[in-house]
């Protein structure tokens, strides 16, 4: 609950006077798959996402149950024994971008580096990834790419599915940003 306030403080302190940019539609992907065994994979297309452009300022809000896999049960059981999303609906990163400056984009990808928190299931875990950014047409397009593991966020696999599930699991992210106006 305190990290849906500070993340809707920080969306509000966003939206007062800086140029910003927003999407409702960000995808964000997960994989912990293990070779040789069923693949682990699922995507939310509905990650909300606000970037003040003067701060480099960041903060995202997706709600667990709009992962979708491939398999209905295998969706059933992230949600139910895993992430528990009936307790903790939303996951959320509040951040920054490193050096951000809406001066340097072009509609080459940029490196910069995206610090902040990321809060999972009521557990907070710093992440420094590195993050590509360019504009292009009038939308900011940001991709990040990061590894964590289920450890970080207090998410127990049971023993008879421990070797199905990678202990690294890997984040990308992809959103397209428009001006919010």
């Amino acid at each position: 609950m305190k990290n849906i306030i500070l993340v809707s403080i920080l969306i509000l302190s966003l939206s007062a006077s800086a140029q910003k940019y927003f999407t409702k539609t960000g995808l964000t992907e997960f994989k912990a798959s293990v070779e040789a065994f069923e693949s682990v994979e699922a995507k939310n297309e509905s990650t909300t996402a606000i970037l003040n452009t003067k701060t480099g300022d960041i903060a995202a809000l997706l709600f667990v149950k709009a992962f979708h896999f491939e398999i209905a049960l295998m969706e059933e059981h992230f949600n139910e024994n895993y992430m528990d999303s009936d307790k903790f609906p939303k996951a959320t990163f509040i951040g920054k971008i490193e050096s951000y400056s809406m001066d340097k984009l072009s509609d080459m990808e940029k490196e910069f580096t995206l610090n902040g928190t990321l809060t999972v299931r009521g557990k907070a875990k710093l992440i420094k990834a590195a993050i590509l950014v360019k504009k292009v047409n009038n939308k900011i397009v940001l991709t990040s790419e990061f590894n964590v593991s289920p450890q970080d966020f207090d998410i127990d696999i049971p023993n008879i599915v421990r070797k199905k599930i990678a202990k690294s699991i890997n984040l990308k992210l992809c959103y397209e940003l428009v001006e919010k106006k």
